[in-house]
């Protein structure tokens, strides 16, 4: 009996230690939750019928910083949570600091709400706005950007889930700030990265990498350091590390920066992605083509391929309340042009409309669960080529019950 269980357990642990990375994917137990919470229908069964997988990595899953509903974005932790639920491209936004070097953070100046900089005094001290606590009526603030301080300084510090208290009296208060529906448990840690830190990890992840240009909230050039230079510096930190052009999709909302690379590195130009984010200026409207400058032509004839709005752009609703591609994806479409679009589980509960990301439908959005349907229209109808997610798991099942191809990396 002894040498029965000896035996099994030998099995077991050269079983694991053989097992292919893909088949190591974990979705865990949040897609089954939400296509729990489905309308019954025949999507809610094929969807239903896929639950004991297989569940593998695929490049329709963009692990969106990582995987920040529950891990702080761009860390480490962050990234090996995304691709550990089956993410085939993981994303470095991209910044830099006062040395002019590359870092992993969504925006120039969010270091106040991502990491803990305010918790250390002499980095504090750094800041382009120190800590002003709440009163009158005024709200709490700061302002502590990547610029203010050196990439050595940058590495001491802890990225945290993203978020302030606007009504705290103290730093430790207003560090408090994660929203009710996100989770402090695995942020008590977060390892911040550098760029090249990140490709590093991507490389061994075997994953494909996207990172995005960040615009900067400095004028520029940046004693010496011009937008061509910080475009140009963040291609060559791929190359220099040995990365298949092929394996990166650079972003940019500025169409300047992807003209830069569409002109001057022509084997990232199939792979370079324009952020459409076009919807703050007041004259756009989504559902009137007119207003859309540059058209989705002249964006193609000026070869751009890649275009990437928010989801919201993609769908509409028919008279019935179905919904469907909006005018924009058709258009996009009919251009020529492949389509990516952001984010999925950044929403929090759908119960009330789905908040941003959902406003072109939210007249029809009740439960959580209809996230599933509005990934179908995207991924059928409107025929994108990806998704970013904060929570990777939820495309990775969808992914795999639908057999889209195994990631290559």
């Amino acid at each position: 009996m002894r040498a029965l269980i000896l035996c099994c357990l030998v099995f077991i642990i050269q079983g694991c230690k053989n097992l292919p990375v893909d088949q190591a994917v974990q979705v865990g137990a949040r897609p089954y939750y939400l296509i729990d919470n489905m309308p019954d229908g025949p999507l809610k069964q094929q969807l239903a019928a896929c639950g004991n997988g297989p569940f593998y990595k695929t490049d329709f899953v963009i692990g969106h910083r990582g995987a920040p509903m529950q891990f702080p974005e761009h860390s480490k932790e962050s990234y090996l949570a995304a691709a550990r639920m089956g993410a085939g491209v993981l994303e470095c936004d991209v910044a830099f600091t006062k040395d002019k070097q590359l870092v992993c953070r969504h925006s120039q100046c969010d270091l106040h709400t991502t990491t803990n900089i305010l918790a250390i005094p002499e980095l504090a001290a750094k800041c382009s706005q120190p800590f002003t606590p709440a009163k009158e009526g005024q709200p709490a603030q700061a302002k502590c950007c990547t610029s203010d301080i050196t990439q050595a300084e940058f590495l001491t510090l802890k990225a945290k889930m993203d978020g302030a208290n606007p009504y705290a009296k103290t730093v430790a208060e207003y560090m408090q700030g994660t929203p009710s529906w996100r989770t402090d448990l695995y942020a008590n840690s977060g390892t911040i990265m550098t760029h090249q830190q990140s490709i590093e990890l991507f490389k061994s992840l075997g994953v494909k990498m996207t990172p995005e240009l960040k615009s900067p909230q400095v004028s520029m050039p940046f004693n010496g350091f011009s937008q061509q230079d910080y475009a140009q510096k963040m291609l060559d930190e791929y190359r220099d590390l040995g990365v298949n052009s092929q394996d990166v999709y650079p972003q940019s909302f500025n169409l300047e920066d992807v003209k830069y690379w569409l002109n001057n590195h022509p084997e990232f130009a199939s792979n370079s992605i324009y952020l459409d984010g076009r919807d703050e200026q007041a004259d756009f409207d989504a559902m009137d083509e007119t207003t859309w400058q540059p058209s989705m032509q002249a964006l193609y004839n000026d070869g751009v391929r890649i275009i990437a709005p928010p989801m919201w752009m993609l769908l509409s609703l028919d008279e019935s309340g179905k919904i469907v591609p909006s005018l924009y994806a058709i258009k996009a479409k009919q251009a020529g042009l492949n389509i990516i679009t952001w984010s999925l589980e950044r929403s929090g509960p759908l119960n009330n409309g789905g908040g941003y990301y959902y406003q072109s439908i939210a007249s029809v959005i009740k439960q959580d669960g209809q996230m599933m349907k509005v990934v179908d229209v995207l991924a059928k109808q409107v025929g994108v080529m990806a998704i970013f997610s904060d929570w990777p798991a939820t495309l990775t099942y969808y992914a795999s019950c639908m057999q889209y191809p195994a990631s290559e990396s």
